[in-house]
């Protein structure tokens, strides 16, 4: 079975965790609409955080590359929330795909909206989209 999320104004954590259940349950998931999850926070520490993480330098054949992608930061968020050293983990994660937007095969299918993860339901105003994230980051989309 297919779930397809709708990823706009969506927390990533909580989007990811739940993502992470269907996927360890055997299920296939496609999280759309990743430009516009959000991440609860200030913009500032955010983006330091992220920075810092991306820049992070070891030895040049051993460095982990990090995506400066909306898409595929979501897809490391969903990562880290399943156990994908293991057999069952890595199988779990190949069947997880995000997109930025909506394409066009998924335009008149039914996406699940998480409704008690909306950001409008924070108590805070301080909150920062992966899009906005991603061009601080770099990325020229």
């Amino acid at each position: 079975m297919v779930k397809i999320y709708n990823g706009e104004g969506i927390i990533l954590g909580r989007l990811a965790g739940r993502a992470a259940k269907d996927l360890l349950l055997g299920e296939e998931v496609i999280v759309l609409n990743c430009e516009k999850v959000m991440i609860s926070g200030r913009k500032t520490q955010t983006t330091a955080v992220a920075k810092n993480r991306r820049e992070r330098s070891g030895h040049p054949d051993r460095r982990v590359t990090i995506s400066r992608l909306p898409e595929r930061l979501v897809r490391r968020a969903i990562r880290g929330m399943i156990p994908w050293k293991t057999a069952r983990g890595k199988e779990a994660f190949r069947r997880v795909t995000c997109f930025r937007l909506v394409p066009e095969q998924f335009q008149g299918k039914e996406m699940i909206v998480l409704e008690d993860a909306k950001a409008e339901n924070l108590p805070t105003l301080k909150r920062i989209t992966m899009g906005e994230l991603s061009k601080n980051l770099g990325w020229k989309g």
